[in-house]
């Protein structure tokens, strides 16, 4: 057995296999924030018309990754208005119907805000949903919670406005009673969390130490360090671990002028992985256990070649996988930051890759799919085509497969062979 294959193995035995099978898909990236949903037993091939429980079509244009609680999905869009911004909305489906449960607005985007990013939409923060609740992001345009049941609001908030350079993008992540985002905006710059049952303001943390462009988009990570809790955090120039209960500074690393940080940060074989943005963008492996400035101390290692600036890092066994916006995936030794293998896939490519029963599922912007198996060498399982414009990561749901395209919200599951 290869030796990326036999970790992985063992990782899955001992990192809580049963609960990953019975979680929700209740966040970004699943219920561990990494993209693992390590025992579902996914489709590996598909089409347009193969393999589709079904297919969709969502009104207007967001981003968001749909996110799946008690057979519900739920999804965030921006709707055209004839006059003014566009009407910012959540949606909840029927996960195994497709059927549209209920569609709410939840703000009006300001008429004279900038336009996105054509990468970017109105609505491009992933939701959450917890307890029966859901919890809606959208930027420097507010936050707000709903029932989960029908859409109807529990609290709202536009307290928390800032200057947005490129639309929106970064999602929230929910720790104990606190909802936890970054807002790095032109003008100011903070990580703020807020109570999760009122949206009163818990606390927010100046990110300090920027050198260049202020702006960015990256969704936090909580980890826990020596039984502590950190928030991780990357902005423009700097990494932060935050206390989530006070937001205080735990540590720090710069990385100097990277900005527009869009991936997510992963944490695996004892490091935290962080990717640095535009214009150059680095890899910085870093051990969480500091205090304080840890810059020259806490890096273990640094990669340069192929690093993504849109999609985020893959952890497994003692292997990180990374496709770059170009479309070249390179597997690395997670430990000491060696390049183990590289193979150019093609394509553009924005959305964050998903390990699920043994493979790695990629999505390029085209809709089209690479699926492969983690192994010493690249070994492909399937090409996959929709055929339409995809930047939305993955979601899971028991052994079906959620894309979320331009247009439309697919199920993807294998299909029962049909009687004889």
């Amino acid at each position: 057995m290869p030796r990326i294959v036999w970790v992985m193995v063992i990782c899955e035995m001992f990192a809580g296999v049963g609960l990953l099978m019975a979680a929700d898909w209740n966040q970004f990236r699943g219920p561990d924030g990494q993209g693992h949903a390590a025992a579902a037993q996914l489709p590996t091939e598909w089409d347009a018309q193969t393999n589709v429980t079904w297919r969709k079509e969502i009104p207007g244009l967001g981003w968001s990754s749909p996110v799946i609680a008690e057979g519900k999905v739920y999804l965030t869009t921006a709707v055209p208005r004839k006059n003014g911004g566009p009407s910012l909305r959540a949606l909840s489906l029927d996960a195994h119907s497709g059927k549209i449960l209920w569609d709410r607005e939840v703000f009006v985007e300001d008429a004279n805000a900038p336009k996105p990013h054509r990468k970017n939409s109105h609505a491009s923060p992933t939701p959450i949903v917890a307890d029966g609740k859901v919890y809606v992001h959208f930027g420097h345009m507010g936050t707000a919670c709903l029932h989960a049941r029908d859409g109807t609001p529990i609290w709202a908030t536009q307290e928390h406005r800032y200057a947005p350079v490129h639309g929106n993008g970064g999602s929230p992540i929910l720790v104990s009673d606190r909802l936890i985002f970054s807002a790095d905006g032109a003008d100011q710059q903070n990580i703020i969390a807020l109570e999760k049952d009122s949206g009163k303001l818990a606390w927010k943390t100046p990110r300090k130490g920027i050198t260049g462009l202020p702006f960015s988009f990256s969704t936090p990570l909580a980890i826990t360090v020596n039984n502590q809790q950190q928030i991780i955090s990357v902005g423009s120039s700097v990494v932060l671990a935050l206390e989530p209960k006070t937001g205080q500074e735990i540590w720090r690393v710069s990385f100097g002028k990277g900005y527009s940080v869009v991936p997510k940060p992963i944490y695996a074989n004892g490091l935290v992985y962080v990717c640095t943005g535009y214009n150059t963008p680095l890899l910085l492996a870093i051990h969480p256990d500091g205090r304080g400035d840890v810059t020259q101390t806490h890096v273990a290692f640094t990669v340069k070649k192929n690093v993504p600036l849109n999609p985020s890092l893959l952890a497994v066994g003692d292997a990180i996988y990374m496709i770059s916006d170009n479309g070249i995936l390179t597997c690395l030794d997670g430990k000491t930051g060696a390049e183990r293998w590289s193979e150019r896939i093609g394509g553009a490519f924005s959305a964050s890759p998903l390990y699920a029963g043994g493979r790695v599922y990629l999505l390029d912007e085209g809709g089209t799919a690479t699926v492969f198996t983690p192994s010493d060498k690249f070994e492909l399982v399937a090409t996959n085509k929709l055929g339409e414009r995809a930047l939305a990561s993955f979601a899971v749901d028991g052994q079906a497969l959620f894309v979320r395209t331009e247009k439309a919200l697919y199920r993807i599951e294998s299909q029962p062979s049909p009687k004889k």
